[in-house]
């Protein structure tokens, strides 16, 4: 599990694409102090697991899945990446609890700044907007981030950021048409999808009724 606070805006040290596998090599510095093999690191909020372990480098391999699901099937050498160790009991969560699992991708459709700050406007699928609400969490590239607007006829949201999160995450270089992987909060998806349920089911209980008062009748 991860707090959705980035640790470090990493430069990707190589990166091998074969057709159902890609192999990740991040020079950890610091940040891979201790790290085990078989240990989880958040890369663009994607979870993935340490293969390889080589002094200061970290190995990652990435499956076919993951890579059509995320950004991460277009990194190269010249790109960077958010990263984040995973948390232990009793860390500070300054986020929001984030798991890994990318529900989605989304296209940043809008940009503009607003004094310090910087808005960012991204269009998703439909059927993921339905998770997404003002004031509420998402995490994007694995950034913990509060949620400014939505409009659902567009199928669009934005959020903003601070200069630290611009300086500090690869939020602050993308341009009009890139990617992010976007991971809905776990429990407002939770709550969204039981009280669609239960509404599903009181209607069905209500038509079967109405149906059986006809008969009835």
């Amino acid at each position: 599990m991860f707090t959705g606070i980035v640790q470090e805006l990493m430069a990707v040290k190589a990166i091998e694409h074969g057709p159902d596998l890609s192999r990740l090599a991040l020079q950890m510095g610091a940040l891979g102090h201790g790290l085990q093999l078989g240990a989880s690191v958040a890369v663009n909020g994607t979870c993935l697991t340490v293969t390889q372990h080589d002094d200061d480098v970290a190995y990652f391999d990435i499956i076919k899945e993951t890579l059509e699901t995320t950004n991460l099937g277009r990194l190269d050498t010249s790109s960077k990446v958010n990263v984040e160790r995973s948390f232990k009991v009793g860390d500070e969560v300054g986020g929001h609890v984030v798991s890994g699992h990318v529900s989605t991708t989304a296209e940043l459709v809008g940009l503009h700044d607003q004094g310090n700050d910087r808005v960012l406007t991204f269009k998703v699928e439909p059927k993921w907007q339905n998770y997404i609400f003002h004031k509420g969490y998402v995490a994007l590239d694995g950034a913990s981030l509060t949620v400014s607007s939505v409009d659902r006829d567009n199928a669009d949201f934005s959020v903003s950021l601070i200069p630290e999160t611009i300086e500090r995450t690869t939020l602050g270089t993308l341009g009009l048409g890139d990617s992010v992987n976007v991971e809905i909060d776990s429990q407002t998806q939770a709550i969204v999808d039981t009280v669609e349920r239960v509404l599903a089911e009181v209607a069905q209980d209500f038509f079967h009724r109405a149906l059986e008062g006809q008969g009835a009748g």
